[in-house]
């Protein structure tokens, strides 16, 4: 009965205090929010918990007893943190802007249960301050708080990422660069006294960290150093002993140890190739496309090109957002590499790749819509991606330039006019660049004054030279016949240098060289003279269609059964030649 008597009069005064508690918590709110705009002056007793809501004329110990009575059925805080006491936020902005708020004072935040540990740093930790630390009535009107962010919130998942912003990056996408192991600059800095790691020894210290880390960026760049390794030890396909022998100690200059064994070339081309296939099955474009492009030229495939295994990787490295992967992957489907032929899907992958401003896909597309050999028969849009293409044009991918100049040199349909300045500017572009062609051109204009250009030998000799080198043959022939007459100050007359430009010419097939060769060998022009030899280089310009070799047979022939002399019709050797002087047509040689 005393039991029962005692909790009904507990009932009775808690129905009692009832009101009591909804006034306590309307004037803590309030007090809550008139300590944001009070300052630093208003501070909690530390031995009260509950004096931070006395406000007005509510008796200090009924507000004791309230709080007590909402706090029975909680655990007991540690004695060391103090109840009321901040917790330190997780977010420093936070602690910044609204260092003032009190807000672990109401009675709200003080029913939580709390660990006297701090809580670690959050990845969410705005959003989760927001939530946790704040009443949600102070949220809507609160200038001290700072919305949750997106930029803010750092992803806790460490997983590589999806190379999505390959999707939205231009041409050129850069790959990572290689690893160089050249321990040539520390000779200086360490001295002769003192030895450095071998080649093979560093190689496998790259190795053994490499296997450490899970960057595929670092992985790939070992892989292309495995492969630049095994280039420069003569990776040779062509020679099928050489797989088979065995590897021979090696002696690193800047290290006085000898290498048990050295790995093949080959051994180098097999690992980098694993390590690739690895990096191209987790979905990294730039070892796809390595890779890809490593069975389309027969590295990876014992000098055999291997289009089949390339295709796919192509374009799965397309779809990546590889725009140089789009790009021959275009080609595959426009020669039938690796698949059936499809110009629909040529031109599909080939705008992929032009969007992100990739020249060679441009190019290509430009003249694909002006001739409509893929289907695509559009003059404004091919004019459009050829300019696009002339502006982005590079080392790699030169031909834009030299396209767009060809139909300014003649004029194309309602939007190209004739304009020989502007050819010949855009020649000049494509020349720079390395066009070999457009080297030519600009070689053939200097020297004949052609596309509103002076006669200049000096720039006639530096176009040519800079196709002959790419191997122009035509351009050859422009400098044999340069050497032939020379051009004081800028070029002294060679005979011999004219002959080994025309023999370079004539080596690749080009038919007027094969002739000037052989009249140069009938005569003795820069070179032994040799009746049997020029013959020969006369048999193979009369059979590719040369009219003047076939004469020059007839007129050996004839000396042969005793009715003329090959002489008869050769050039005065000690006559002074001029270049220009005459047509080529009247030109013995040329």
């Amino acid at each position: 009965d005393v039991s029962r008597n005692s909790r009904e009069s507990d009932e009775a005064t808690n129905t009692s205090q009832e009101p009591i508690s909804f006034k306590s918590s309307a004037t803590t709110s309030a007090s809550s929010l008139s300590g944001i705009n009070e300052g630093p002056e208003y501070l909690p007793d530390e031995d009260s918990p509950g004096s931070s809501i006395i406000e007005g004329n509510l008796p200090r110990g009924q507000s004791l007893q309230h709080l007590q009575n909402r706090r029975q059925d909680y655990p007991q805080r540690v004695s060391s943190v103090p109840i009321d006491g901040i917790r330190a936020p997780s977010n420093p902005e936070l602690v910044d802007s609204a260092g003032n708020i009190r807000r672990h004072l109401t009675p709200m935040s003080n029913n939580m249960s709390r660990s006297s540990l701090p809580r670690p740093q959050s990845a969410y930790s705005v959003v989760s301050d927001v939530q946790r630390g704040r009443s949600p009535g102070l949220m809507p009107g609160n200038s001290h708080m700072r919305a949750p962010s997106v930029q803010s919130r750092k992803s806790p998942d460490v997983r590589q990422s999806t190379y999505a912003e390959l999707l939205n990056t231009p041409y050129p996408q850069q790959a990572p660069p290689p690893i160089t192991l050249d321990n040539s600059g520390l000779r200086n800095v360490v001295g002769n006294n003192a030895s450095l790691l071998s080649v093979q020894k560093t190689l496998e210290m790259y190795r053994q960290n490499v296997k450490k880390t899970n960057d595929f960026a670092v992985q790939y760049s070992f892989a292309v150093f495995l492969i630049s390794v095994a280039q420069e030890q003569g990776l040779d396909f062509s020679d099928p002993k050489g797989r088979k022998h065995n590897p021979q100690p090696f002696r690193d200059l800047d290290s006085p140890v000898v290498e048990a064994t050295v790995a093949s070339p080959y051994e180098l081309v097999r690992e980098a190739r694993q390590i690739l296939q690895r990096l191209a099955s987790a979905g990294y474009p730039f070892a796809q496309y390595y890779l890809a492009d490593g069975f389309a030229s027969g590295l990876f495939n014992k000098g055999k090109e291997d289009h089949n295994q390339a295709f796919p990787l192509f374009v799965l490295a397309a779809k990546h957002g590889h725009a140089e992967s789009a790009y021959r992957t275009a080609l595959c489907y426009e020669f039938g590499w690796g698949c059936r032929k499809d110009p629909a899907k040529a031109v599909q992958f080939l705008r992929s790749a032009a969007s992100k401003r990739h020249p060679g896909a441009m190019t290509r597309l430009g003249k694909a819509c002006l001739s409509g050999d893929l289907g695509e028969k559009r003059y404004r849009e091919g004019i459009k991606w050829l300019k696009l293409a002339a502006e982005s044009a590079d080392a790699q991918y030169n031909a834009a330039p030299y396209h767009l100049g060809c139909l300014y040199e003649t004029g194309y349909g309602d939007d190209i006019f004739q304009d020989l300045n502007y050819a010949a500017e855009l020649f000049t572009q494509a020349a720079e660049l390395g066009h070999p062609e457009a080297n030519f051109r600009m070689g053939d204009a200097y020297e004949h004054g052609r596309l509103n250009c002076p006669r200049d030998p000096a720039l006639s000799v530096h176009f040519y030279t800079g196709a002959a080198e790419r191997g122009h043959a035509a351009a050859m022939m422009g400098l044999c016949a340069w050497y032939m007459v020379g051009a004081p100050p800028i070029l002294e007359k060679d005979e011999e240098e004219a002959y080994e430009w025309a023999r370079r010419a004539a080596d690749m097939g080009y038919v007027k060289a094969q002739y000037a060769v052989g009249y140069f060998t009938e005569m003795g022009i820069g070179c032994r003279r040799d009746i049997l030899e020029a013959n020969v280089w006369y048999v193979k310009a009369a059979d590719a269609g040369d009219e003047r070799a076939k004469q020059r047979l007839a007129i050996i022939q004839a000396a042969v059964s005793g009715q003329g002399t090959p002489m008869e019709v050769a050039a005065p050797r000690s006559g002074k030649l001029a270049k220009g002087s005459k047509d080529d047509k009247d030109c013995v040689v040329m």
